[in-house]
């Protein structure tokens, strides 16, 4: 007779531990457990060893000293970086005559016309007002600079990141190889771009445009490769099956698919030009940034909010108009009329009007028509900082906001960070990237972080990331309420679209306007400025993300009884989750963006090394910040990256 045996129990674990997460964390814990002892052995448990610490300054300041001493003799500079330069200079000049030339109602016809064809006539009015605030305003003549400098830059960053993504989207080795660099070149503040390229074009109107082509290109380079990979398979088999060459497939059947991703792409190149453009007015680009930089440096609230108003309408034009062309689908939308003729009416309009204006001798904007606003504006500065920078009753005042989250927020978030062992924040940083993501992040995420201390700029590094978990903190508790109050009201949210329109298109010099004024120069306003810069996106994403929950979980929830509260924390939140980390992802890279930027009000840390080794060109200094910067960046976003975007590239 068979004996039957008793099935062996298997042991059971606690339900935390059957956990993916908790096997990770588990795994790490182990492999702490045997190298820390062995690094506490060798280095000290403080900050990061200075056995482990790269000196650069002496290989940066030979190639400092070197590219300074032979700018005018060597052939790589008098024939290639000389060439471009000059060809850079030359295009900026003759747009900017072709504006003069236009004269004021000109260019403000052409672009009201050019508004009317692409999105009707109350575009078209918008435009036209833009315009002649900007006039008004007195910043004509800026406007028209930076205007110049717009349009060579973004021409020239459409040409190169649609060649990128032409090469990106028809071959995926191609695609693969690019998008590492083109990561890079997106998590990478502005700042930091602009020290390497003074360095090699000297302070002017080249070293600005090439800055923001190289920090324009990217988002009209993926988007490309990404209309042109996701082009309707069904379509290219009928074309191919006409027997049309690659060639032909791709200008009849690829492009024309793409063309919403395309003009999705200008519009984001248009967008990221323009806040460069504004930044690059730090390195010599003169225009409105120039005024911006100018006013912020002697803390000129009004006549920095002069030439801050014409950035924010150039912005918003240029958004709404590009937006418009990629909702079109095949008509114009607004007039009648179709094809090409309507645009040569209309070009012929705006050529008539500069005529005319020209023959009246008329071009330039007539001075009795500016309107001052930098006194007014100044005077209620005065009576703010007299009655809300401080001395409130009660209340403090914003000062006293400023000086008390400095105080109890983030002194004791950098203090905190800095005491920690170097290793145990290789550990946190390691554990957060590889449970959100997979072994490849954390590895990405701490070398990131070790380049940093191999640098040498630990502990401003660490003082940069108190500052930017502050403001993300911030951000995401506003952020996440406000969207979330926007997801289940239709009235609240359809109030609060303009208003994140407009946050949305502002360049990031311009939140620098508004937070001097309120909080004076410190960590605090830099911050500040981080939070509102940043909150736009995230509620946003939330907004959709919580509305995009599948209706049938919800209605499920609602026929069991569940609250409306009940809803939010069982069924939505978890549902968004995806869009949340998304959100969370975004807030974090543009919070960064923003907190270098603080260090032209005195945010201190890594954003004040760039601002020093661009001021005094030091490349050392400089150079290793924005490499800082970077890793800083790159770490942060590995360690926010959403995991079903990892998972899906099968990393």
């Amino acid at each position: 007779m068979a004996t039957v045996t008793a099935p062996v129990p298997r042991l059971a674990l606690p339900g935390v531990l059957r956990h993916r997460a908790a096997h990770k964390l588990l795994l790490l814990a182990l492999a702490a457990a045997v190298l820390v002892p062995l690094a506490n052995a060798h280095w000290s448990s403080g900050s990061w060893p200075g056995a482990l610490t790269v000196d650069l300054s002496g290989p940066l300041g030979r190639a400092n000293d070197w590219i300074i001493d032979n700018r005018d003799s060597s052939p790589l500079f008098l024939y290639f970086f000389g060439y471009i330069s000059n060809a850079v200079v030359l295009s900026v000049r003759a747009v900017y005559l072709v504006l003069l030339a236009a004269g004021w109602a000109g260019v403000t016809a052409f672009g009201a016309l050019v508004a009317w064809r692409v999105a009707g006539v109350r575009l078209a009015l918008g435009t036209g007002v833009a315009f002649l605030v900007c006039g008004l305003l007195g910043m004509w003549v800026p406007t028209m600079q930076t205007l110049a400098l717009m349009v060579v830059a973004v021409l020239t960053s459409v040409v190169v990141g649609a060649l990128l993504g032409l090469a990106g989207g028809l071959s995926e080795r191609t695609d693969r190889a690019l998008r590492p660099v083109l990561d890079t070149m997106q998590v990478l503040p502005a700042f930091a771009y602009l020290l390497p390229v003074v360095l090699v074009f000297g302070i002017g109107v080249p070293a600005a445009v090439l800055a923001t082509v190289v920090y324009a290109a990217p988002p009209m380079a993926r988007l490309t490769a990404l209309g042109l990979r996701n082009a309707d398979p069904e379509v290219l088999e009928a074309v191919e099956s006409l027997g049309a060459t690659g060639r032909q497939r791709l200008l009849t059947a690829r492009l024309p698919l793409a063309r919403r991703q395309l003009l999705l792409g200008l519009n984001q190149t248009i967008m990221m030009a323009l806040s460069m453009a504004v930044i690059a007015s730090v390195i010599g680009a003169g225009g409105l940034g120039d005024r911006v930089y100018q006013a912020l440096a002697s803390v000129d609230v009004g006549a920095a909010l002069a030439a801050g108003i014409p950035i924010v309408l150039l912005a918003v034009v240029l958004d709404r108009v590009t937006a418009a062309a990629g909702e079109q689908t095949d008509e114009p939308v607004g007039e009648p009329g179709s094809g090409l003729r309507p645009w040569l009416y209309a070009l012929g309009a705006a050529v008539a009007v500069a005529v005319a204006v020209r023959l009246a001798g008329a071009l330039d904007w007539p001075s009795g028509w500016t309107l001052d606003i930098a006194a007014p504006v100044n005077r209620v500065v005065d009576w703010m900082t007299a009655h809300l920078y401080s001395g409130v009753p009660y209340l403090g005042g914003t000062a006293d906001w400023a000086g008390h989250f400095t105080t109890w927020v983030l002194d004791p978030v950098r203090d905190g960070l800095q005491w920690l062992p170097w290793w145990s924040v290789l550990l946190i940083v390691a554990a957060l990237a590889w449970v959100i993501g997979t072994w490849r992040t954390a590895l990405t995420a701490v070398l990131a972080m070790a380049a940093i201390g191999v640098l040498g700029v630990w502990e401003p590094s660490l003082d940069t990331l108190s500052q930017v978990l502050a403001a993300v903190a911030v951000t995401l508790v506003l952020g996440f309420a406000t969207g979330i109050a926007a997801a289940r009201s239709d009235r609240f949210e359809r109030a609060l679209r303009p208003v994140l329109d407009v946050c949305q298109t502002m360049p990031q010099f311009v939140y620098l306007i508004p937070v001097v004024a309120l909080f004076g120069v410190g960590r605090a306003p830099a911050v500040a400025a981080a939070v509102v810069y940043a909150l736009p996106a995230v509620v946003r994403i939330t907004t959709q993300g919580l509305r995009q929950v599948d209706p049938a979980a919800l209605e499920s929830a609602r026929s069991l009884g569940a609250t409306s509260a009940q809803q939010l924390r069982q069924v939505q939140l978890p549902l968004a989750r995806p869009a949340l980390l998304l959100a969370v992802n975004q807030g974090v890279v543009l919070v960064l963006a923003v907190v270098i930027i603080g260090g032209l009000v005195g945010g201190g840390a890594l954003g004040y090394d760039a601002v020093f080794g661009l001021a005094q060109g030091d490349l050392a200094t400089g150079l290793v910040a924005g490499a800082a910067i970077v890793c800083l960046g790159l770490m942060l976003d590995r360690v926010t990256q959403p995991t079903e975007r990892r998972t899906k590239k099968g990393a």
